[in-house]
């Protein structure tokens, strides 16, 4: 396993191959002046992680757009696997295509609906993964090449690289789904290499063996398999999947259940089931949909999760910690410059700015104020693009939802302007100053209560100052149109109510907390379309973010001082430190979590309401609890959002204390 990750790390390279191949070549000839062949690789574990993080936007990209591309719908979502790139570029990619051309040719909620249908019956979900690989790899493999020759030879490429890393000898006769995978991929390498020619000669050749031939062993199963090829539509795939699972994988089930018993599994039946058990990533609100989801992109891969999973594991154990040199944290300011727009402080506010927050546990961090790629970028690059593409799916959800947002925004409006009125109104109270009330003389020499006199008390509705602070981490990716509309949903009904607020989302690349600022206290209701602009990456320093927000809250002028996050209360982050580093431990679990209530505690304690908005997984409400007390709502669907939220800033509003 070493040799194979050592083998995946040398083949990573960045886009600009020259520069880098020019590095590796310097990095090599230096081996035989290093007398401690340790030493050697430690700094070639170093060079590894660097690129490691400074491409892992980029290969996000790269895989979601290929997604976007081959399917040709934009509306597709996916969350690549870059721990599967570092595994191998050439199969993290295919995989990347694969999904796309699965979308394109065939009903991918419908399979993916069987999928869990038949596992709920009973099948067995690696066997049934393995299967429908082979019959999915088989129905699309060789169109998208015939559409796409270039698809090719990256097709043969991770097949090869799937027999080096999971396969060290053959699989005994005895393990016919493990002998039938392997000479399934070596069919598809065989085409790979000569393309449509090849494939049409192995045809041929299944065609012409003999009856009894075709009736034994592995033939029969790869010509069945093989026949996957020529299906039309969904139904047929399914019924191919299901037959070669039956006979390959377990010959009982169609004795206990046929297809026609597995498809007639009512949703209702699904979801009273408990999926969590299955799910081996990120828990959505909705564990039906999350496991279904993740099965179908399983099975439209061609790789053994479980041996990425390894590789991964094997990878995070070597580079824990990871110690940046100086010019490394210079290239990687040039980095977060060109993936997150410029920043809009001068040279001396950004440096003054992290010298003031930047202390205790996040000294070894630095902060990065942006109005984001598309307001202010460098250059028109590929995060330039898939920024705006996410744009455009966060615009079109809007639209979808337009008549919910309206309503909600409506009713949020209606309840800010009527507390505002009640705070606006005059009182008049009995004191020791102001107009005589004559019908209280008499209390004087007789009472304790000397109060004869009434003063009007004005109220002030413009005495405050709302800030709203979104987490905009990669673990926010599956509901980044819902967040955005959230937070739409408030600063248009603060704009309505004109109170001044400021909307910012915050998340984590290397030792960078980037807060990138979609609109201003004071700026024009206009200004809220920006928050369309939201885009999830990276991970998430909870505290440090909370600190510098509440920093130009406190600032303010006005009174009363509120600051809403929406987080999915999960703080996150691995950190990469400096040389020398006084703080190595990662920011996650409890030490972050504490850190993150602490910056909420303090806020509180200088006189700033803060209130958690949650619309994370349920099993992350304990910790969303410890984070921010009593104050936080639990946001499971925007319908009821405004009156969730409505009730905290009303009750703000009309406090007097």
């Amino acid at each position: 396993m070493e040799d194979k990750a050592k083998k995946v790390s040398l083949e990573m390279k960045p886009s600009t191959g020259k520069r880098a191949d020019g590095e590796s070549e310097k990095l090599l000839a230096k081996v035989v002046d290093l007398e401690d062949a340790e030493e050697f690789q430690a700094k070639w574990n170093d060079k590894e992680e660097l690129r490691i993080q400074d491409y892992q936007l980029e290969l996000e990209n790269r895989i979601r757009n290929l997604l976007w591309t081959i399917s040709g719908d934009y509306t597709q979502q996916m969350k690549p696997d870059v721990s599967l790139f570092l595994r191998s570029k050439d199969i993290a990619l295919y995989d990347g295509i694969k999904q796309g051309a699965l979308a394109k040719f065939f009903d991918k909620d419908f399979l993916g609906m069987y999928l869990v249908k038949k596992i709920f019956m009973g099948a067995d979900e690696t066997a049934l993964t393995f299967v429908s690989q082979l019959c999915i790899e088989e129905a699309i493999g060789d169109r998208i090449c015939q559409e796409r020759p270039g698809i090719w030879e990256m097709q043969r490429r991770a097949c090869e690289d799937i027999l080096d890393q999971e396969y060290e000898r053959m699989p005994s006769a005895a393990d016919k789904l493990g002998y039938l995978r392997v000479n399934m991929l070596r069919r598809r390498i065989d085409r790979g290499k000569q393309g449509a020619a090849v494939s049409k000669k192995v045809a041929e050749d299944s065609a012409s063996l003999s009856a009894s031939d075709r009736s034994k062993g592995i033939y029969h199963y790869i010509n069945m398999i093989a026949g996957a090829a020529d299906v039309k539509d969904t139904m047929s795939l399914i019924r191919m999947i299901d037959t070669v699972y039956n006979e390959v994988a377990d010959p009982d089930f169609s004795q206990k259940t046929t297809l026609e018993q597995v498809l007639a599994v009512t949703v209702e039946d699904l979801t009273e089931f408990d999926w969590r058990d299955y799910l081996s990533e990120e828990m959505y609100e909705d564990a039906l949909e999350s496991y279904m989801e993740q099965l179908t992109s399983n099975a439209a891969g061609m790789e053994n999760a479980n041996v990425t999973q390894e590789m991964e594991e094997e990878r995070q154990t070597k580079h824990k910690i990871k110690v940046v040199p100086p010019e490394a944290l210079e290239k990687a300011h040039t980095y977060v410059e060109l993936n997150f727009g410029k920043t809009y402080l001068n040279e001396m506010e950004e440096k003054r700015m992290n010298q003031l927050m930047c202390r205790d546990i996040h000294g070894d961090c630095s902060l990065y104020f942006t109005e984001g790629i598309l307001k202010n970028p460098v250059r028109r690059n590929y995060q330039y693009e898939y920024a705006k593409r996410l744009k455009n799916k966060n615009i079109w959800l809007y639209h979808d939802k337009h008549r919910i947002v309206k309503r909600n925004i409506a009713l949020l409006t209606e309840m800010l302007k009527k507390s505002l009125v009640i705070k606006s109104e005059s009182q008049e109270i009995l004191s020791d100053r102001g107009t005589i009330v004559p019908s209280r003389l008499w209390r004087l020499g007789r009472s304790g209560d000397a109060k004869v006199f009434k003063r009007e008390l004005k109220g002030d509705s413009s005495d405050f100052v709302v800030d709203v602070l979104i987490d905009a981490s990669g673990s926010q990716m599956s509901r980044q149109g819902e967040v955005a509309l959230q937070a739409y949903i408030i600063s248009e009904s603060l704009s309505n109510a004109g109170l001044p607020h400021r909307v910012m989302s915050y998340c984590t690349f290397w030792d960078y907390t980037i807060l990138h600022r979609f609109r201003e206290y004071d700026d024009p209701r206009s200004a809220n379309e920006n928050i369309f602009n939201y885009v999830t990456s990276s991970n998430n320093r909870d505290g440090l973010a909370i600190r510098a927000a509440g920093y130009g809250l406190l600032m303010r002028e006005e009174e009363k001082k509120i600051l809403i996050i929406l987080s999915d209360g999960r703080p996150y982050d691995v950190v990469v430190n400096r040389p020398n580093a006084r703080n190595p431990q990662p920011y996650h679990g409890k030490y972050a979590i504490t850190d993150t209530a602490a910056q909420i505690r303090k806020l509180r304690s200088q006189g700033v309401s803060v209130l958690g908005v949650f619309a994370g997984e349920e099993k992350d409400l304990a910790t969303e609890k410890k984070i921010f007390g009593k104050d936080f709502a639990y946001i499971r669907n925007i319908t009821g959002f405004s009156k969730i939220v409505g009730r905290y800033l009303t009750k703000q509003l009309e406090d007097d204390e």
